[in-house]
This record gives structure tokens, sequence and C-alpha cells, in this order.
């Protein structure tokens, strides 16, 4: 059972072709700056990165005649649940129109998937995208009226690592709590109850720890008087808060193996930062405990930072206490991606139908 997964990026768009479990082949095929500022907006991008794609199988001599299940990314969709979701045309309308406003190059995964699977003559899919939403309503609730929280974590994987552990344990997901951290670049912490995240950070809106990139929550009058002081735009301070904040803000670099190398050679300032996400890190657990009554089952740890075997040891050592800690290093994006199609081909899960209507309205609060 072959499966081509397709996950785009800013500046480049990762490819992979699976045998059942098994990766025969993966690239991260980079596109330029100049290349993609051709284009008027992302939709358009399609024929271009598709030919590169095209080009690159080529010269590898990998055919994708036998290929009949094609997964992209997917984003730019309605909030709905977690799972596997056949890709129809309504998807591919809401995706090509960032019909959920956020224009993001992951949009264009559905799309990608679609025009594949025309070529090939198969069945597209998207697994867990990124408006996945499945916070309990209690959980969006604030102290302002018109003001809700909504769900923007690494869903694909959150929920790959939550069912990887759960297999490892002989549990179904579904069966079991666990407390989800993915650390990287961007850094969410989610409660999983019973197969949904019922609450997290949400990193789009600046929720939760900072991050090498990000800043993270932070004491809104102090931000208020900061939108006011004439000294930013408000472009500058939406990037501040999403690309430009956190250890690139306080130390000038967004790479996390270099602020833990500086503060272990003496560096105070990068050991006081470096030091502080893992606090904040934990405080976000420890809330996700909260959320849960207590009753978790793991806490596990997946992202690029969770190879640093001190980040691991020190929250371990701060949340043990809750649930036995177990780390995931890397991304599994890919991986998950061409498993949520297999259990889909195998009957274990069945696919889903995208609805466009969201899970979850503002007007009900």
């Amino acid at each position: 059972m072959k499966i081509f997964t397709i996950n785009p990026g800013s500046t480049s768009t990762k490819i992979a072709l699976f045998d059942d479990e098994v990766c025969l082949f993966t690239k991260n095929v980079k596109h330029e700056s100049a290349d993609l500022e051709r284009f008027a907006s992302l939709p358009d991008q399609i024929p271009y990165r598709e030919q590169i794609i095209l080009n690159l199988l080529e010269q590898e001599n990998i055919s994708l005649k036998d290929c009949k299940i094609f997964v992209g990314r997917g984003g730019g969709l309605f909030s709905m649940e977690g799972g596997v979701y056949e890709v129809n045309d309504l998807m591919l309308d809401h995706a090509r129109n960032n019909a959920n406003g956020v224009a993001h190059p992951a949009n264009l995964g559905s799309l990608l998937a679609d025009q594949f699977s025309r070529i090939g003559g198969g069945r597209a899919f998207v697994v867990n995208p990124p408006d996945v939403d499945e916070y309990q309503e209690i959980s969006r609730v604030t102290g302002i009226k018109g003001i809700n929280r909504a769900s923007h974590i690494h869903a694909l994987n959150h929920k790959e690592t939550a069912l990887r552990h759960a297999k490892s344990i002989q549990k179904k997901y579904e069966e079991c709590n666990f407390i989800v951290g993915h650390i990287g670049g961007g850094i969410s912490i989610a409660a999983h109850k019973k197969g949904r995240m019922i609450d997290g950070n949400d990193i789009v809106a600046g929720e939760g720890p900072m991050a090498p990139t990000r800043a993270g929550s932070v004491p809104a009058d102090q931000l208020i008087r900061l939108c006011f002081s004439g000294n930013f735009t408000e472009k500058e301070l939406l990037e501040k808060c999403t690309k430009s904040g956190g250890f690139v803000d306080h130390l000038g670099t967004s790479d996390a193996l270099e602020v833990f190398d500086r503060a272990e050679n003496g560096d105070q300032h990068a050991r006081l930062l470096w030091d502080a996400l893992i606090y904040q890190i934990v405080k976000q657990i420890g809330a996700m405990a909260a959320a849960l009554h207590g009753e978790v089952d793991a806490i596990l740890l997946s992202g690029g930072m969770v190879y640093n075997k001190s980040l691991v040891e020190n929250i371990s050592e701060a949340c043990t206490f809750i649930a036995p800690v177990q780390a995931y290093p890397g991304e599994f994006e890919m991986q998950a991606m061409a498993a949520g199609a297999m259990r889909v081909m195998k009957g274990t899960e069945t696919a889903k139908v995208y609805t466009g209507v969201p899970v979850w309205t503002e007007s009900r609060l």
C-alpha cells in the first residue's frame, strides 16, 4: 500500500513516499523566495510546486503509477474534529480561499494531494490538519465578552504522539488521558481526554510558554500600553508576539541548542532564559493536569527540542509527581499523515466528511 505525503511550508515542500509503514523516499524540496514572490496568492503556487516535485521524482527515478493514496497537510478550513478526512470539493474551495481567514502554505496540502491523486487516479486525504478544534466549551470562556479561546496547536504531531504511546501500552487512544507537549520552534501543550484535545495553549493567539520565536503569554496591561506607545506598528507587535519574540527578542537567536550551549558555558542571561522556558512549560503541564482533574496516564514530549536530554530531565523532575514522562523527540508529520491514511484503508478508522460547518462558533458565547 503506497502512500505519497505532501507538507507545504513557506520556503519548501516536504514529500515522502511510504510502502505501508516503511518510508521509501523523503525529501525537503527547497523553493527560492524570488520564485515564490512571483505569485500573487498561495493557490497560484500550485503548478510551480507540483512541477518542482514531478521533476525531482523523475530525477530520482520514482514513479507514482502504483500509488493510489495521497495525503496533504491541510489548512485554511473551518474548525473540525480530529481525524482523517477525504478531500472533497468544499474542502478544496475553502483551502483555496482561506475560509478561516488564515493564509498559510499548509493550506496548499489538500490542493496538492488532490492534484496528484488526479494524476495517479487515487484518493486524497488530510489527517488532523491545523484546524482541528476539540476544546470543551468551558475552555473557551474569557473575562471579556466577545474574546473567546480557540484551538491552534500542533494537532497532527500531538495526535500521532498520543496514538503511538497508547499503542505502546496496549491501549486505545480513546481510553487514555495524556498531556502532550510539542516543544520546538513553537510550543503547544494540550490535555488529551479520551481521544479529544479538550484544552491547550493557542500558539496563534500567543498563549502559553514562550518559545524560540514566540513571546507566549505576557501581562495584558503592559502589552496594551506598548500598543499605544507609538513605538511599534500593529504588524511589528504581532510579529514580536509570533515571530521575533522569545529567544530571538532576548538573545538574538532562534537556535535553542545555541541558547543551551551558551547557558552551559556560563552565559547567565542565556541560563535565565533557558530555565524560564522550562519553568513556563512545566507550569502549562500543571495547568493541563488540573484540566484533567489529575487523572493523567502519561506526559508525552515531542518536537525538535526534546532531543535535548537536559530539557527532558528537568521537565521530568518537575512533573513525574503528576504522571510518568515519556520523550518522543522529533516530528512525525509525514509518518502521521501516512499512518492516518493507512488506518482508513485498513478499516480501523473511518474517514470523515468535511462539511464546512465549524464545530463551534463565537455566537454561542
